[in-house]
Formats: structure tokens, C-alpha cells, sequence
């Protein structure tokens, strides 16, 4: 692994770099943004060895995968959360720059990392940007850039209806949301972390390695450089609890922090639930209750604006 300073080096090159560009154009905006965003990059003086627009999402793990072997110095990732998932579940612990143009719905990662969310900002970093270690976590050994989440956002993402995202953004989880309140049943979550025994009744349990869900802050001092995972439930049993765990978390965020009681952070925790439900691994669907979720620190490389800490 090269340091950091030595990737930046061989990025800020042109006759040594070799970058790829990825577009997922069937991301909520990737078709319409791919065009202007390789004119920007252009505009920027930054060149690609390859251009890879991605028309079949079936294939995008594989692009990826073979990426990952390359092992190029720079791979910018245009899409929403579940492509820049992917693309982190292949070049975390490898000596590869990921840079991102947030392309998505709710862009977690990009908000996360300080990235503007607009193309001409989100260029501006790759062309101007500094290379920098972040943590990712990992749930049953499937690495996750953001959250994994058990409860009713699961059903959420299975069932929201794609053409509402596309049209309605953010809102369309929320409506959706509240279609299926109706009807969703609690569940009892058993927490190991270590020595300490957490028990908990909710309908929505999460265990974030960033610091925004659904496009919104979780905690004023949680992000993906902290070397913590955050636990929290939104709610107990009770359905309006739900629904007003869920205001107070979207309109307070950004106030919040990690020492309150609502959170219990930590780097390792083991999830069991009475009755088993399914487990959300940013976004995809990864298997049923129980999940042994870890966190692995520094362990993306990734392009970020240079008033980005990285510790």
C-alpha cells in the first residue's frame, strides 16, 4: 500500500495515472448528469484511461470486481448510494483512490465525506481534492460504506415503488414509509457489544458508520472518519413512537450528538431479533437476523475536500 501522499502523487499525474470513470446511468439522475459530467471532467483538465457507462445494474458488481484486480490508482464512481456501496465493497482495504459524483437520492456516503452534491462542486474535489482514509463496516462480512438497518426501512427500500423515487426523490421513502407503518410489527433486538447485554423493543433498529440517514444528519458528531459505530433505534413498540422518533430525527440531527442515551456506539456488535428479521446492508438485502456487524477503520481510500479532517 502506498502512503497517501504517494497515491495523491501518482493521481496528480497525468503520465503516470491511470483512472477509470464508472456512471451508473440508471441511478436516479445518472442519465441525465452523465453527459454534462464528462464535460466537466473535461472542462477540468482530467483524463480517464477508460469510460465505462454502466446500462445494466446486473453488471455493475462485475465492472467493479474486475476494477478492483486492475487495481488502478483513481476509479471516480458516478451514481447514487447503492452504486458508490458497491464500489466501496470492492476497493475498501485496497490501494485504490475512490472519488465520487453523487448522482443518488439520498446521497449518504457523498454528504458524508463533505462532497457538494452538485456536478460542477463534486468536480472541483477530484480536480482539487486530497486523498484520505475512512472507515467502513462490515455485517456478516459484507462491507458497508454507511448503515445497516433492520425494521421497517428494510421493507421500505424493498418496496418503494421505483418510478416514485425517480420522480419524487427523498419523499417517496417517506410515503412509503407511512403506507407500511400501518401494518409493520415490532420486534424484540438483542445487542452484544462485548461485555454489555443491550435489549430493546422497535420497529426500526440502526448501526451507522456514517453520519446522515435518508439525506439527513443522525448526530452533529457522527461521520465516516470516527472510528465508531453508531446504535440506535427510532421508537419502541408503539407506531406513533416510530413516526415521532423519525420527525425529531430528521428536524434535530444536526444538533445531536453521540454522547447522548439515545446512541450506544461502538466497533463490534452482534444483532439478534425475536421474531429473525431481514438485514439492510446499505441498501441491499443481505440475509435474515442474526448479524455480526464490526467496524474496520481507515480502511477506504477516497478523494475529499481538502477542509475534510482526516484523523
Amino acid at each position: 500500500m502506498r502512503s497517501k501522499p504517494e497515491l495523491e502523487a501518482a493521481i496528480r499525474d497525468p503520465d503516470r495515472c491511470n483512472a477509470v470513470l464508472v456512471v451508473n446511468v440508471e441511478s436516479r439522475s445518472g442519465r441525465r448528469q452523465s453527459e454534462t459530467a464528462q464535460q466537466a471532467l473535461q472542462d477540468a483538465g482530467l483524463g480517464f484511461s477508460r469510460v465505462i457507462e454502466v446500462t445494466d445494474p446486473e453488471k455493475l458488481d462485475g465492472i467493479l470486481a474486475e476494477l478492483a484486480e486492475e487495481a488502478p490508482d483513481l476509479v471516480v464512481v458516478g451514481g447514487g448510494d447503492g452504486t458508490i456501496a458497491a464500489a466501496v465493497g470492492h476497493f475498501a482495504h485496497r490501494d485504490i483512490a475512490l472519488g465520487v459524483l453523487p448522482f443518488g437520492t439520498t446521497n449518504n456516503f457523498a454528504r458524508g465525506l463533505e462532497l457538494p452534491l452538485d456536478v460542477r462542486g463534486a468536480v472541483g474535489v477530484l480536480r482539487d481534492g486530497k486523498v484520505a482514509d475512512v472507515d467502513v463496516g462490515s455485517a456478516d462480512g459484507h462491507i458497508f460504506a454507511n448503515m445497516v438497518s433492520v425494521g421497517l426501512s428494510v421493507h421500505v427500500a424493498e418496496q418503494v415503488p421505483h418510478k416514485l423515487k425517480r420522480v419524487l426523490g427523498r419523499s417517496a421513502y417517506g410515503l412509503t414509509a407511512a403506507w407500511l407503518l400501518l401494518r409493520h410489527k415490532p420486534f424484540t433486538a438483542t445487542c452484544e457489544l462485548g461485555d454489555e447485554t443491550l435489549t430493546l423493543t422497535t420497529h426500526q433498529l440502526n448501526v451507522a458508520n456514517g453520519g446522515h440517514q435518508s439525506g439527513q444528519r443522525i448526530a452533529r458528531d457522527a461521520g465516516p472518519d470516527d472510528r465508531l459505530l453508531a446504535l440506535y433505534r427510532l421508537g419502541d413498540r408503539r407506531r406513533v413512537r416510530l413516526a415521532a422518533a423519525t420527525v425529531r430525527h430528521v428536524l434535530t440531527g444536526q444538533w445531536r450528538s453521540l454522547n447522548e442515551e439515545q446512541f450506544t456506539t461502538t466497533r463490534d456488535v452482534r444483532i439478534t431479533t425475536d421474531p429473525p428479521t431481514s438485514v439492510d446492508v446499505d441498501g441491499e438485502v443481505r440475509g435474515q437476523t442474526p448479524v455480526h456487524i464490526k467496524l474496520h477503520g481507515n480502511a477506504l481510500r477516497v478523494l475529499v475536500p481538502q477542509s475534510f479532517v482526516d484523523t
